[in-house]
């Protein structure tokens, strides 16, 4: 037998080694079986022969008769041996020409189905990682022709993506060992083109396990791959929004906690921090005339030992940078200030190299600017950009609600006094229990005659049931209108979860004081209001009885 076979595919030939298990098959084949049948035929034909020519030459000497006997039988035995060696022959002939037409045939079928698939097949010699096979889909991939593998059975090496090649390189050496190979990496075309395969091994050994071939497919899976890099992708925009979205809410719960302009500053500029990431920044704020404020200020990191400071303040005419952002109140980004004309100008910020800012407006009143500066050029993106200007929104409405909380505060002590009053009014009302007809005459004296605004209502539905002449004066309703419908109906509540809230604190035990909140006239006019409200009884129903004052301005400059 050949030591070696020539296989053809197409337009490509292989020279294929006949390894020691194909061997061993061709001996166990029916074939190999004859023949041995055969040789113990001849050996045993042999024996037979060599014992005949010994018994004719003894019969010769005894008797030529029997010798004359045992040669013409020794001569039929070798015609019979030749005629069964001629059946033999033609036999193991007939045998060999179906076993090369069955081997052809499916030559043949291999051969059209490696030139059809799409996925390369591949053999290689695990010793020294040459190619011995590959089919035709190998150039519609690579798009290097199979007789370069040929001419060179190693330069498959060089279609592997430089970055990819010495990880393949070396799993291939252990698939050598292992029989197995499993990987996913890039190939480059020659036109540069970058493609991902997912390519398979798997062993073939000898009768002693040794990998003496290792052959497999490869599969072009760039699309698959893309496919799931944008998947990938839209997974972290989502994870991304998701936090973002996260940050701005928890950003908002912070700036509602506590109504303090302290403390809604310093919420402002830790949440800030989480959403855009910055050196320094600060809440810049009008002072009247050309000058400016930085309300609140915070760096990342904070210094470890804290200096006290002034807060920054300066003048805007002194800078034409600066006035042109004031005049335009619009988000900005300046990616390089080095390379911003007249940002020197910008007293507090030349430290900066690269700078955002967002202007704070609430109920369309201009409040300021969101500075937010860092100390490396580039840092800011459009994104960091679109989220200060999301995070603008509730600090400003936050920085908005924290000056009327300061307004409220001043009037502290006159709505005390009004409180005193209501207190007066209630004592009154716990004291004529015993005589009700005086208490009540009494009571509806303090309550009409009030300038202050009073009502009553029931404590669940918030029904009216009555109100004095000066509720009638401030909501503009008459006493007709209101009494039998709730609140509710007449819109009082500029925001009906106001009253929810109010309705809780109640019914907890504790009376309102000095609460702010918006209530709407007849006219649709939103009055800010000074409520106080503790828990009555009236006509045997569990009633608010309610005093609500417009909040008293004054001017500072009056007061001197």
């Amino acid at each position: 037998m050949a030591a070696y076979d020539v296989g053809k595919c197409g337009k490509n030939t292989w020279v294929l080694t006949v390894d020691p298990a194909d061997k061993h098959r061709s001996e166990t084949h029916p074939e190999g079986t004859s023949r041995r049948d055969w040789s113990i035929a001849s050996l045993a034909l042999v024996i037979a022969s060599a014992i005949l020519v010994i018994a004719v030459l003894v019969a010769n000497l005894q008797s030529p008769r029997v010798a004359l006997a045992l040669l013409i039988s020794l001569i039929g035995s070798l015609l019979v041996f030749a005629l069964l060696l001629a059946g033999v022959f033609q036999q193991m002939h007939r045998t060999e020409r179906q076993a090369r037409t069955v081997f052809e045939d499916r030559e043949q079928e291999f051969c059209q189905m490696a030139d059809n698939i799409q996925e390369v097949f591949w053999v290689i010699d695990p010793e020294t990682r040459t190619a011995t096979y590959v089919n035709p889909a190998y150039e519609a991939i690579t798009g290097r022709s199979c007789q370069s593998l040929i001419e060179e059975p190693s330069s498959y090496e060089k279609a592997i993506h430089p970055d990819d090649r010495a990880h393949v390189l070396g799993k291939l050496k252990q698939a050598a060992q292992s029989g197995h190979f499993e990987e996913r990496f890039r190939i480059v075309r020659p036109e540069g083109k970058v493609r991902w395969v997912w390519v398979r091994g798997f062993p073939r050994k000898d009768g002693n396990g040794k990998v003496i071939r290792l052959g497999g497919t490869a599969l072009d899976i760039t699309a698959l791959k893309e496919a799931e890099d944008q998947v990938a992708a839209n997974l972290a925009k989502a994870n991304s929004a998701w936090a973002e979205a996260e940050a701005l809410r928890k950003a908002t719960l912070a700036l509602t906690e506590d109504l303090h302009m302290d403390c809604v500053l310093d919420a402002l500029l830790r949440s800030l921090a989480e959403l855009v990431p910055y050196s320094c920044a600060r809440v810049l704020v009008p002072e009247g005339g050309p000058h400016w404020l930085a309300l609140g200020e915070k760096s990342c990191p904070e210094p470890a030992t804290k200096s006290p400071r002034s807060p920054l303040t300066f003048v805007a005419d002194e800078s034409p940078f600066f006035q042109r952002i004031w005049s335009e109140r619009k988000p900005i980004l300046i990616p390089d200030t080095r390379q911003q004309e007249g940002w020197q100008t910008f007293a507090g910020h030349t430290q900066f190299r690269s700078w955002l800012s967002v202007p704070l407006a609430a109920s369309e009143e201009f409040l300021g600017f969101l500075s937010v500066g860092h100390v490396e050029p580039k840092h800011f993106t459009e994104d960091h950009l679109r989220r200060a200007e999301l995070l603008a929104i509730p600090a400003a409405v936050a920085i908005q609600n924290a000056r009327l909380y300061s307004t409220a505060e001043i009037y502290g002590s006159e709505l005390e006094k009004r409180l005193a009053d209501l207190q007066k009014a209630e004592q009154a009302l716990h004291q004529s229990e015993a005589g009700r007809r005086v208490s009540e005459e009494k009571f509806q004296k303090i309550f009409h005659s009030s300038p202050v605004a009073f009502s009553i209502t029931t404590l669940e539905e918030g029904r009216f049931l009555e109100v004095n002449a000066a509720f009638e004066a401030r909501y503009g309703y008459s006493r007709q209108e209101v009494l039998g419908r709730t609140v509710y109906e007449l819109k009082i509540w500029d925001d009906p979860a106001d009253r929810r809230l109010l309705l809780t604190h109640l019914q907890r035990g504790g009376p309102l004081r000095n609460v702010i909140t918006r209530l709407r006239a007849k006219s649709g006019e939103i009055k800010l209001t000074a409520y106080s409200a503790d828990r009555i009884e009236f006509d045997g129903q569990k009633c608010i009885l309610a005093v609500s004052e417009d909040l008293v301005t004054h001017d500072p400059k009056c007061t001197n």
